[in-house]
């Protein structure tokens, strides 16, 4: 134990935060959520029934419905052509004028300076056209106006003679057009309201549990009973099994936290008294004080268990990082063995337990302080850099040790795992790092561990900053929001 020696705390000498690893970055989630999957699923089946049923409408009533039409104006022409035929010239004009009055069908000569227009593309049913041309012959002339007179005209012959004949375009209904593209539309638009409703119907349970698989994750399980009662019997043995499974979850948990109050009673009550028959009645100072230091460090690998142990569950608020870590700091400042370069920026607050949160940084700096001393000089010189990015606030703190072999770096924060020599020099239980990455994930955020490039190892800590209310000023958002990251 190095007496006597103030550390050197350098303020001045940024030490620059290096980009985390790989693990610390929010990967971008591929692919889509179970509603939205059940709801393109469900579109896709009803659009392909509409078109289904679409196809079928045409087969079955679109061109019959086509060649009806034709045929009755087919058949309107040859009867009027035939009546003409058959009249004598005083009952032919008699014959035009009744048509005119009471079918509403006009006859009139087709004159060679008459100036017609055709139907425009999509106007006229082209299989209508067909059936017409088929029926009355190949001269026959179909216009949209004649003489700037619009209605549907159809032009035959008789004999030699050519005539128009006018009807009126309400004859004919033209099958499809925008009635059934506003139907098609229309029904389209509730199939798909309908598959949102029965994908969120569908997956409500499945959310509910989700939501209660997280609670249960984080401590709550109060908050995490299921409805025993749903309608569906899949569903009700589901939350039936949940509910038992989070009970006795919260049995083993209260059953946990009196065995290791029990643990902490029975253990260092015998370790106390040992401490007081060794100062009172070893005499070589020596061997007392090698006793008293492992009485000390059984008693901190005690704390370390009960701090391992601790139940998963934090009280989260707005934290003034600077606060913390300069507290951190001024506990070791006696430690003669370290130097640390601080580059902080001012008025950096994190969501975190401050508590929690200043036993991180502390097993990180004792972490550092035993394992991370530079082979030369013997001191541990420490960089602890922290920055805001987005919403998150990335933290790091690196030694200038000689870092880790490169496939002993995931086994690090396991528990009771011993590196290398260089870093297991000392005595311990091998659960300092395993306990900081359980507390930053019971704070929502993110630890991870990487070797520099110029030499030792750096802890990276990704915390989530607090949102802001409107008037700019740090609130505390809900607790159940600030873990799911």
């Amino acid at each position: 134990m190095i007496r006597g020696v103030t550390t050197s705390i350098d303020v001045t000498g940024p030490a620059p935060l290096e980009t985390a690893p790989a693990p610390l970055e929010m990967r971008p989630r591929v692919g889509l959520s179970l509603f939205w999957r059940t709801f393109f699923l469900l579109s896709l089946l009803l659009i392909g029934s509409i078109v289904a049923w679409l196809q079928t409408f045409r087969a079955l009533e679109f061109e019959p419905r086509a060649v009806q039409t034709a045929q009755q104006i087919a058949s309107l022409v040859n009867l009027s052509r035939a009546a003409l035929v058959h009249s004598d010239a005083i009952a032919r004009v008699s014959l035009i004028k009744t048509l005119a009055d009471q079918e509403g069908v006009r006859i009139a000569p087709r004159e060679p300076s008459d100036k017609f227009a055709g139907f425009d593309s999509g106007a006229l049913d082209s299989r209508i056209v067909d059936e017409l041309v088929t029926r009355l012959g190949p001269d026959t002339v179909l216009a949209a106006s004649v003489n700037g007179e619009e209605g549907l005209w159809v032009g035959f012959k008789i004999d030699a003679d050519r005539y128009w004949m006018l009807m009126d375009k309400a004859r004919f209904n033209r099958v499809g057009g925008k009635t059934w593209l506003i139907w098609l539309v229309t029904a389209a638009v509730l199939s798909l309201a309908g598959a949102a409703l029965i994908a969120r119907l569908i997956n409500r349970p499945l959310k509910q549990l989700s939501f209660a698989a997280s609670r249960v994750r984080d401590g709550d399980f109060d908050a995490s009973r299921l409805d025993e009662k749903a309608v569906t019997s899949e569903i009700r043995e589901v939350n039936i099994g949940f509910n038992r499974m989070a009970q006795q979850l919260a049995k083993i948990e209260q059953d946990r936290a009196v065995m290791l109050a029990g643990i902490s009673h029975d253990l260092r009550t015998p370790l106390a008294r040992l401490r007081l028959e060794t100062e009172m009645s070893v005499a070589d100072a020596d061997a007392r004080e090698h006793m008293a230091a492992d009485i000390d460090q059984l008693d901190a690998i005690i704390d370390k268990f009960l701090d391992y142990a601790r139940p998963d569950h934090a009280e989260l608020k707005p934290v003034l990082l600077n606060d913390v870590i300069e507290a951190c700091l001024y506990a070791v400042q006696d430690q003669g063995d370290m130097r640390i370069n601080l580059d902080v920026s001012k008025g950096l607050y994190v969501l975190a337990d401050e508590v929690e949160l200043a036993r991180v940084i502390s097993n990180l700096l004792e972490n550092a302080r035993r394992y991370g001393k530079t082979p030369e000089t013997g001191i541990a010189i420490v960089d602890i850099a922290a920055k805001s990015r987005n919403e998150w606030v990335l933290l790091k703190v690196r030694d200038h040790g000689m870092g880790v072999a490169p496939e002993a770096l995931p086994n690090l924060i396991k528990p009771f795992f011993r590196g290398d020599a260089a870093r297991t020099a000392a005595t311990g239980a091998g659960l300092g790092l395993a306990i900081v990455d359980k507390t930053v994930q019971r704070m929502g955020g993110i630890f991870a561990l990487a070797n520099t490039t110029s030499g030792g190892l750096a802890a990276h800590i990704k915390l989530q900053k607090p949102k802001a209310s409107s008037n700019g000023t740090e609130v505390e958002p809900d607790r159940a929001e600030a873990v799911t990251h």
